[in-house]
């Protein structure tokens, strides 16, 4: 009686396929250790070209840290009519502090103003000849925070200048929107570096396992008689891709990290100059993974376009 033999199972299947892959993975990378010199070059040449655009999106996010706390240093300053009384001012800046768009409130009497002028003018003799106080009384206005953007902003400055008590209100912003709008073609120009040098790495991944292609391409011929498929010879040279790509994003990480680490002690010192807490950013946990990946993308995608290209020409003769 013929015994029936007993199909593996779908685990068995899926356990097998993961160890082959692993195994292939280990097997891809021992082949770029033993041609330490080429695979270096290329690990370096990838990762200066992923550590251009990183470097600069670090700049890019350490550039909007500093400005971002130059949001609350817009205010608006609203300059009563001449001739208001002070109550009128008090009564004026519990109506404009109720607000949800206003944070905070500052009172300057015309006698503080002018005091504050006599200090920083030096003309404190010419002024005390003065029949009267020809400053008016202000309200200096501090938006809240959910509305600093200049459109938020700019609506609060409407609003309150048509408070009939408020002869003028002054809103300057112009420098603050010249910033963003500098910020903004930066993060542009970033961009497309960043998609230029991707662009640079799938080439370089391209290439480079093209070369590898045609140096075993006697080895694939050998492969292919013994009825290997095209999926089976492709894995170790998509690996490589993948190795080559993480390997390049880990250093451009350390690059990155290093340059950041030589000027850390100027910025600090520099900060402390103008009394500040600043302390640089550099690629947190998530940018660091985010690099990674797409690193480890790259060089899948340079490898898969290079394999497919070149690996359906190799046929045995």
């Amino acid at each position: 009686m013929r015994r029936r033999t007993q199909r593996p199972g779908v685990g068995d299947r899926i356990n097998a396929y993961l160890r082959e892959h692993v195994r292939i993975l280990a097997f891809s990378l021992g082949r770029l250790a033993r041609a330490p010199m080429a695979s270096l070059m290329t690990t370096a040449v990838i990762g200066i070209a992923l550590a251009l655009p990183a470097g600069l999106y670090v700049l890019l996010n350490n550039l909007q840290a500093v400005t971002g706390d130059w949001d609350g240093t817009v205010r608006i300053s609203l300059f009563l009519k001449p001739g208001s009384p002070v109550e009128a001012l008090r009564t004026l800046a519990k109506r404009v502090r109720a607000r949800d768009d206003v944070a905070q409130v500052q009172i300057i009497t015309a006698q503080q103003g002018l005091e504050e002028f006599k200090r920083s003018s030096g003309f404190d003799t010419a002024l005390e000849s003065l029949e009267e106080n020809p400053l008016p009384h202000v309200l200096v206005v501090s938006p809240s925070a959910s509305g600093r953007d200049s459109a938020r902003v700019e609506t609060l400055a409407r609003a309150l200048r048509q408070l009939p008590e408020v002869d003028l209100a002054q809103l300057d912003m112009e420098w603050l929107q010249r910033l963003y709008a500098l910020l903004e073609i930066a993060r542009r120009v970033v961009m497309g570096i960043a998609l230029m040098l991707a662009l640079a790495v799938l080439l370089i991944v391209g290439n480079t396992i093209r070369l590898d292609i045609q140096n075993r391409r006697a080895e694939i011929e050998v492969t292919k008689l013994i009825g290997a498929t095209n999926g089976f010879i492709r894995r170790p040279f998509l690996y490589g891709g993948v190795w080559y790509g993480l390997l390049g994003g880990i250093l451009a990480w350390l690059m990155v990290s290093g340059a950041l680490t030589l000027i850390e002690t100027p910025v600090e010192r520099l900060a402390g100059l103008y009394h500040s807490q600043y302390r640089l950013l550099g690629l947190g946990a998530s940018d660091s993974l985010t690099l990674f990946l797409l690193a480890t993308l790259l060089g899948l995608a340079g490898s898969w376009v290079a394999v497919g290209r070149h690996l359906r020409a190799i046929e045995p003769r």
